[in-house]
């Protein structure tokens, strides 16, 4: 296992909740835990496949923790751990930006090359 060295704060960031999900998934997990069906429905336009990427990146990063209970069929249970909680935490005034810009961010005109 290689070792990363990063540029500054917001690169380690970012490496740990980069890409579209992973921000989404920790925002519906703030209030408590949450099954794979559950989160599969709360996040439309995910994947299942993509969902359970997603899920284990953030598992391995230590932002999530996966309780299976012990019954037929298993229950699995995704929350967030005190690191996820804290990211969460760091994202929330970049939320809030966004809440204040989103009628301008909608209005940019994203070329099909530039598109998020």
């Amino acid at each position: 296992m290689t070792k990363r060295t990063f540029t500054c704060g917001l690169d380690a960031a970012i490496v740990v909740m980069g890409g579209k999900w992973k921000g989404l998934v920790l925002f519906m997990l703030q209030d408590g835990a949450l099954r794979f069906g559950e989160l599969r429905r709360a996040l439309p336009g995910i994947s299942e496949r993509v969902l359970a990427l997603q899920l284990r990146e953030m598992e391995t990063a230590g932002l999530l923790h996966r309780e299976v209970h012990p019954e037929v069929p298993p229950r699995v249970e995704y929350s967030l751990t005190d690191f996820g909680r804290s990211l969460n935490t760091a994202l929330g005034p970049l939320g809030e930006w966004g809440e204040q810009h989103m009628t301008h961010i909608e209005n940019i005109p994203w070329g099909s090359s530039s598109k998020p």
